[in-house]
């Protein structure tokens, strides 16, 4: 095939893992690629909390800009990074197959929940879904790619623990490293709700280079798409553009969508919890989407307009 199809990424390990996957399925399919890696705003500050950098799609705007000016033809990213609304012009082109969506904790031998512990993490939803367990815990940030983030709990003597997408330590390798390179041991923190879209990579393209589309829209799984779609919606309709301790996660179980939804405040709290289903086969983007919008607007009924404008206030003084 003609169509040669430049790929834009990040160049951290687990970025680069993602955009060699994408590369390796395309090229799979018959089309010529090449990779165009590129630092974030959010790979070169990692002195601030990402909250407090007050930019939407720290992680994706090069990569946007890169886009938009036709400098690369798609851009791969872990879809839980890219805010829901994307620039003019460009569309989701494909979702990627969902790989785990959990969120894990990895400790020290030292580690004991019923002490005074400090767990390490960058994100507001950890951070408060953590403390609501254990509010005895001090939550420290944690900044960098995997493997700095690793390396800094493992220098650090006096944090105890951090937590990490279960996925993006098992896609490189280091999930089953743990031990042996660190002396880590970790568990799945089941009780935990993800982040929207946790575990799922998309891919972006501008809406018009209908060649490009057509080509990644090969590498779409259909189901992933339908759950991310509505987990994302549901956070697009709590945020209005305020970076919130919100997790969601849509899973496929008996022919019926099952649906799980939080948003905590940031000291954890307090804490508004949503379950609902709707069956798959009636299933489609419309409906999928106002289901979706549904499910926030129970959070609302249940006093999350205030909270969430006492997070706002919060994260802008």
């Amino acid at each position: 095939m003609s169509l040669k199809i430049r790929i834009g990424t990040r160049d951290s390990q687990l970025a680069m893992w993602q955009a060699t996957t994408v590369q390796s399925q395309l090229e799979a399919l018959g089309f010529d690629t090449e990779l165009s890696p590129v630092k974030s705003q959010g790979d070169l500050n990692l002195d601030e909390p990402l909250y407090e950098m007050g930019i939407t799609g720290i992680f994706t705007k090069t990569l946007d800009v890169a886009l938009v000016k036709g400098d690369i033809d798609i851009a791969v990213h872990s879809l839980k990074d890219v805010p829901t609304q994307l620039p003019k012009g460009m569309v989701q082109a494909a979702v990627l197959e969902r790989a785990s969506q959990k969120d894990i904790l990895v400790y020290k031998s030292n580690f004991n929940p019923d002490e005074a512990m400090t767990i390490a993490t960058g994100s507001l939803r950890r951070k408060a879904q953590w403390l609501n367990m254990y509010s005895q815990h001090k939550v420290v940030d944690l900044r960098g790619n995997v493997n700095t983030r690793l390396s800094k709990l493992h220098t650090n003597k006096d944090w105890n623990a951090a937590i990490f997408a279960k996925a993006g330590l098992d896609r490189i390798g280091l999930l089953a490293q743990l031990k042996g390179n660190y002396g880590f041991e970790y568990s799945d923190l089941d009780s935990f709700v993800p982040a929207p879209a946790q575990g799922a990579m998309m891919v972006a393209a501008m809406g018009n280079n209908t060649a490009v589309l057509d080509a990644v829209h090969q590498l779409n799984n259909a189901q992933t798409q339908l759950c991310v779609d509505i987990e994302r919606r549901f956070l697009r309709e709590l945020e209005g553009g305020c970076t919130a301790p919100i997790g969601a996660i849509a899973q496929i179980h008996n022919d019926h969508i099952h649906f799980t939804g939080c948003l905590l405040s940031i000291d954890g709290k307090e804490r508004i919890d949503v379950q609902d289903q709707i069956s798959l086969q009636e299933t489609n983007d419309d409906n999928g989407l106002a289901f979706a919008k549904a499910q926030s607007e129970k959070i609302f009924s249940k006093g999350g307009k205030a909270l969430m404008a006492r997070i706002k206030s919060e994260l802008e003084s």
